[in-house]
């Protein structure tokens, strides 16, 4: 038992020092959308993590045949990160109040979308289908107590990491203007669209290796 709570902690700690888009993407929906908007979008993620682990553990063969199509994946989570970074880049405008605060008024429609954003944009990123999907196949030999050790510490120390970062974000953004966030969108949407040409190049170049 103290074996799987070591080996969960550390790929727990692994999720959460890990730099990528959906780090930015966290966030930049905090500064945005407030603590409840960064809230639901992380649990988005947290519940892909658990659905991507279920799926790894339990349904290997499904995920092995999944894992022949992490090209057209990546390229379709590729495009998804570079059309968000252009939205923040671009389009996204910050909402002013009347005092010329940020103004966050949601609903509950709202906060759904915000949650299925981070459920597709974690779903879609092939590095966390191969990062679930290796890990199950290195602990299969483990009994399923131990599994389920391994996987619910590392999910828990993910989450709360992401939870770390909202809430930080969020204090982050109660000092900064409306003018700051917006340069931040841009920031944000700049390093978004890096990303996503980064992750389609990749993905391009291997395919074109794998082809010889």
């Amino acid at each position: 038992m103290l074996d799987a709570l070591i080996k969960g902690t550390t790929l727990g700690l692994l999720l959460a020092i890990s730099v990528g888009p959906i780090v930015f993407t966290v966030i930049k929906q905090s500064l945005n959308n407030g603590l409840k908007g960064g809230m639901a979008f992380i649990l988005g993620i947290f519940f892909s993590d658990v659905f991507l682990v279920i799926c790894c553990n339990f349904f290997t063969q499904f995920f092995k045949i999944l894992s022949n199509y992490s090209t057209p994946l990546g390229i379709v989570g590729s495009a998804l990160l570079i059309l968000v970074g252009i939205y923040f880049l671009f389009l996204k405008k910050v909402k002013i109040s009347a005092e010329g605060d940020q103004l966050l008024l949601f609903n509950t429609k709202d906060y759904a979308r915000m949650f299925i954003s981070g459920a597709i944009m974690n779903l879609l990123n092939p590095g966390i289908i191969v990062f679930w999907f290796t890990t199950a196949t290195a602990f299969i030999s483990y009994s399923l107590n131990n599994r389920l050790v391994i996987f619910s510490v590392a999910l828990l120390i993910a989450l709360g990491a992401d939870l770390a970062k909202v809430v930080l974000a969020d204090k982050l953004r109660k000092k900064l203007t409306p003018k700051n966030i917006h340069r931040i969108n841009k920031i944000n949407g700049v390093i978004l669209i890096g990303f996503g040409i980064a992750l389609l190049w990749g993905l391009l170049l291997y395919g074109k290796a794998g082809g010889h």
